[in-house]
């Protein structure tokens, strides 16, 4: 794939994966086996309080294409057809979920040295038309992301963003939810030996007129053994740990506490995700 801007979900992403990637409050359990055939099967479990869901899916690869498929608790079987670059730059996606029949999509991506773009369509009689567009190059990229509801006419989403990236930060501006949220984030690489860096981000809510801020901070504390930490302007704080005890197999450990409420409890998250 050439490199370029991108698609639009990838402005402020590294703030975002930086901030809340990896944090949860419940417990996780996955397993990853493979067959002699090389199908990828995975397991996992999670536990939301007293409710446990679980789900099992298989990947399998076949040249440039990629079929996954998942089944849940509820019987509901989503599939995921995947076509790698079936030209130069493009990607094609095709998806539903049974028995769920208006559930159909098709989605194209393309990516060039100077733009990215990203258009899905439903497979019903009227359906919700998605298209994300961005332009630029490897340090600015400006860019869109619509949805337009062939039902009502009407746009469901109208977002805006702009993304600046230098050797070692990552800065971006987005306005949301019809310009009614503006988002600014920035991520910065300290030290690349320990990966240890910082990130923070921004949100102000014109119809209601709050702020919301983000920091938080990432480091390796040894190859195999990573720590992060966040706290916002609420007084929530959250931390975790997470190890590689086999190569591919992490166990990562989080939790939170409101400051501002000290006596009570913090909430504790496991994750143990398990591959060959």
């Amino acid at each position: 794939m050439v490199k370029g801007p991108g698609l639009y979900s990838e402005i402020g992403k590294k703030a975002r994966d930086l901030l809340y990637k990896d944090y949860q409050s419940d417990h996780k359990f996955t397993v990853t086996t493979y067959t002699s055939a090389g199908v990828a099967i995975t397991s996992s479990g999670v536990k939301k309080g007293e409710l446990f869901l679980a789900d099992v899916s298989t990947q399998l690869k076949n040249k440039n294409i990629t079929t996954d498929v998942k089944v849940d608790t509820n019987s509901n079987l989503f599939t995921t057809i995947t076509v790698d670059e079936p030209a130069p730059g493009l990607k094609s996606i095709f998806s539903f979920i049974v028995p769920d029949q208006r559930s159909g999509k098709v989605e194209l991506q393309y990516q060039h040295e100077y733009a990215g773009i990203s258009t899905g369509i439903g497979f019903t009689a009227n359906p919700i038309v998605n298209f994300s567009g961005v332009v630029g190059n490897n340090s600015v990229a400006l860019g869109t992301d619509l949805s337009f509801d062939t039902a009502t006419g009407n746009f469901t989403k109208c977002n805006a963003g702009l993304s600046y990236t230098h050797i070692d930060l990552i800065a971006s501006l987005t306005l949301n939810d019809k310009g009614d949220t503006l988002n600014a984030s920035y991520y910065h690489i300290v030290s690349p030996l320990t990966n240890t860096a910082v990130g923070a981000e921004l949100t102000h809510s014109f119809s209601s007129n709050e702020n919301t801020l983000t920091i938080g901070t990432q480091h390796a504390l040894d190859p195999l053994t990573s720590v992060k930490a966040r706290v916002n302007n609420y007084g929530r704080a959250s931390a975790l740990i997470q190890h590689e005890w086999r190569p591919k197999s992490l166990f990562t450990i989080s939790g939170e506490v409101d400051t501002r409420a000290i006596e009570k409890s913090a909430k504790i998250g496991l994750a143990l995700a398990l591959k060959p």
